[in-house]
């Protein structure tokens, strides 16, 4: 099999689906919309990079716009997608945690593997990380949809850092490395304060999506609550944080049980298209993870495949959600694919 196959595979679905976005983001001005197709083009842009240099090889340029497009900004930008679609309900809690554990896993990720030249930006990271949490916890506390434009204030600064890193980041010769063993790209060419802001972004942006894909099948499924909590934000702060610590574990323990509630809805037709759509979306968002995080313990083998995969099931929970394709046509036409789409047609 050539080596560009599935890296360009994967490019032309990612490319596909993010004109498909930028198309419905013309008409509807929905700000996930958008999010999401700047993040389905980073992740073509980082694809197409491995395809290119499975063709005719790996150059300097090609690694670092595989690095920034592929490695710290997709992620990011997916999952800012998720909060931006998420914005008036209480996912702003776990984007908080979102940022807070980047930081925390950032720090720790350099005393793991004590990255050269990572100087102080692991604390940088890590107080970035709690700024934006607290910044984002207390304008979702007080119910104030503005905790979507903190994240994204705070995916835009770090893509910038990440625009200048990549670019400016002094690279030995040949200017890129690759495994010896299957010849996937690794980061291990870029000083550590560069390395580090992977981890930064791809925490933050793989676990919003991953964990807002759930949330939200959770927010629009039928629900069996077994455990109740409250977030009411007029109770005594003290309770509100028992109850959101509550909440952490109610939440996927109600899910579960909720389950056989939302297959009786599906078979009745009735099942809101959020439920199916967001948990492909959640499973795009860990064959991402997994793979990704793979390939920085060194076990790049399934890091092309994993990439797939994980854009064909995110096309698929795209493809399935009413609320961001209501209907399918030619992007950039009025040539319509069908007629309009309507809750209660997806089941």
């Amino acid at each position: 099999m050539p080596e560009w196959l599935i890296p360009g595979l994967t490019a032309g679905l990612a490319f596909a689906v993010a004109i498909a976005l930028l198309d419905q983001w013309q008409e509807r001005r929905r700000s996930f919309q958008l999010a999401w197709a700047v993040g389905m083009g980073l992740f073509g842009i980082g694809s197409a990079s491995e395809a290119i240099a499975g063709a005719s090889g790996w150059s300097e340029p090609l690694y670092r716009t595989w690095y920034l497009a592929g490695a710290v900004l997709t992620p990011a930008w997916l999952g800012l997608g998720t909060a931006f679609l998420l914005a008036r309900t209480r996912f702003g809690y776990a984007y908080a945690a979102c940022f807070l554990l980047a930081g925390i896993f950032t720090l720790l990720t350099q005393r793991r593997y004590d990255y050269p030249d990572a100087g102080v930006s692991p604390f940088l990271y890590l107080i970035v990380g709690i700024v934006v949490a607290l910044a984002v916890f207390g304008e979702t506390y007080f119910q104030n949809e503005r905790w979507a434009r903190i994240a994204a204030l705070g995916v835009i600064v770090g893509s910038i850092a990440g625009v200048a890193f990549a670019t400016l980041a002094p690279l030995p010769s040949p200017g890129y490395v690759t495994d010896p063993a299957t010849g996937q790209p690794t980061a291990a060419l870029f000083p550590g304060y560069v390395r580090l802001l992977t981890p930064f972004m791809n925490v933050t942006g793989a676990f919003s999506l991953l964990f807002g894909a759930l949330f939200s099948a959770y927010v629009f499924m039928p629900k069996r609550r077994v455990l109740a909590y409250s977030l009411d934000p007029g109770q005594p702060f003290d309770q509100f944080l028992f109850n959101l610590v509550i909440g952490a574990v109610a939440v996927p323990v109600n899910f579960v049980a909720s389950i056989p509630l939302a297959v009786r809805s599906l078979r009745q037709g009735t099942l809101h298209s959020r439920v199916p759509s967001t948990i492909f979306i959640a499973g795009g968002a860990f064959a991402a993870l997994l793979g990704d995080s793979l390939n920085r313990f060194g076990v790049t083998a399934p890091f092309a495949i994993a990439k797939l995969i994980s854009v064909v099931l995110i096309l698929a929970g795209f493809v399935l959600s009413i609320e961001t394709f209501h209907e399918f046509r030619i992007p950039f036409t009025r040539v319509r694919i069908g007629g309009a789409r309507r809750e209660g047609e997806a089941g």
